[in-house]
């Protein structure tokens, strides 16, 4: 007996700009050093020797970080030159953010629902009585 597997289907992305962003931004943030790199660059623009200073890898290797946050759109490089300035593009940042606040609905719904757990909780807790001999000694004015 001869098994057919079942076809495999992909969401074609391909087609869809803002996933392709995406895609690229979140690739870009996914690196420790490409992320320090927009972190300085939110000071001001800088050269590529200025960026690279900090780092201990090397100057191609800052290089090739740079591109991948220039294709991410995240970075504008502008050379004059043999001099290369970069300067931040935070436009992709805020797309990122916004399609991460889709799931702000999801976390507070979540928070509702444990706030509600914990009110029930409250409720169920027995309530501490006083004991009859403790109210009655708070109640009881000393003799003058």
């Amino acid at each position: 007996m001869t098994r057919v597997a079942a076809p495999v289907v992909f969401i074609d992305e391909v087609d869809d700009p803002d996933a392709e962003l995406l895609d690229r931004v979140f690739f870009a943030l996914s690196d420790p050093v490409r992320r320090a790199i927009l972190e300085r660059l939110g000071e001001g623009a800088l050269l590529v020797s200025e960026l690279a200073a900090p780092f201990d890898i090397s100057l191609q290797a800052v290089s090739r970080h740079i591109q991948v946050l220039v294709r991410a759109g995240l970075v504008q490089q502008e050379r004059t030159g043999r001099i290369s300035r970069c300067s931040l593009v935070a436009g992709p940042v805020f797309a990122a953010a916004v399609w991460l606040n889709r799931y702000s609905k999801y976390w507070q719904d979540q928070f509702d629902l444990l706030a509600v757990m914990l009110g029930e909780v409250e409720d169920k807790r027995p309530r501490r009585r006083r004991s009859a001999a403790r109210r009655k000694h708070r109640t009881s004015t000393p003799a003058s």
